[in-house]
């Protein structure tokens, strides 16, 4: 039997890992410790137990976070309660990735109006971005808005990847008004899915995500290069996600789109100095 993987291994072998390994020391350990931070508390809401025992989990995560800044923090977040106060990292950005989990734990998210989705891409997304960017060293201001920008162009960019994924959960994150305008009455996630008019809220979300990317490009350009290495790696090896998802399209049968490892590599190396 062997024991719970730490957080470097648990972020091996994804896109997140090869673009954090450019980091200094210090800064890829945080990196990696926020991580696991996200990928457990995303496993609870992608577990197909029962609602209430995963609330209660998402609950103990909460307290975990609040005793990690009471000076308490249990053992398995040690690690954490390092990088928290050498980078000034934010409980609320903690709280609020719980708080966006225990959104799709609550009840299935579908078809949610567009207030909605905003508010879930800020907690799963943009705190995530917020609490990389302290790790990253970059200005306050730029890196608020290049963790809205970046936050949301990166979780968009993965509703649209994961459309079938999510349905098999009961999810459909395409928002309601986007729906009805392209004629799509139905919010189950298997009708909308099979629907003709697909491309259309499809269509709809590649443009905000395309938006998002664009402004996101502007402040990294603005930004020292040094301090933007690891969200340029992410953010250009998204766009080429979503170029391939436009390119493939969206009607069914929608075959799966990933970046092979070659790839992430090369867009590592041109971003290296």
């Amino acid at each position: 039997m062997t024991g719970p993987k730490q957080p470097a291994e648990r972020a091996s072998g994804s896109s997140f890992y090869t673009g954090m390994r450019i980091l200094p020391r210090a800064q890829r350990e945080a990196m990696f410790e926020i991580y696991a931070f996200c990928r457990a508390v995303d496993d609870i809401a992608d577990d197909p137990g029962p609602r209430e025992l995963r609330r209660e989990q998402l609950q103990q995560w909460r307290l975990d976070i609040e005793a990690l800044y009471a000076g308490t923090a249990p053992p398995q977040l040690g690690g954490l309660a390092q990088a928290v106060p050498r980078f000034d990292l934010a409980r609320e950005d903690f709280l609020g990735v719980i708080a966006g989990m225990a959104m799709d734990v609550v009840a299935d998210i579908r078809a949610p109006d567009m207030a909605t989705l905003d508010l879930y891409c800020d907690r799963v997304a943009c705190a995530v971005g917020r609490l990389s960017v302290r790790v990253f060293g970059m200005e306050r201001d730029a890196g608020l808005a290049l963790a809205h920008h970046l936050g949301r162009a990166l979780q968009l960019t993965n509703i649209l990847r994961d459309l079938d994924e999510d349905a098999a959960l009961g999810r459909l994150y395409l928002p309601r008004e986007a729906l009805q305008v392209a004629g799509i009455a139905a919010t189950d996630p298997a009708a909308v899915l099979a629907h003709p008019a697909i491309q259309k809220p499809c269509a709809e979300i590649v443009a905000l995500a395309t938006s998002a990317f664009a402004q996101a490009s502007i402040i990294m350009a603005q930004s020292p290069r040094r301090v933007v290495r690891a969200p340029r790696i992410m953010g250009q090896a998204y766009r080429l996600i979503l170029d391939a998802l436009i390119a493939r399209g969206f009607a069914p049968p929608r075959a799966p789109v990933r970046l092979s490892k070659a790839r992430i590599l090369l867009i590592v190396l041109c971003n290296l100095f």
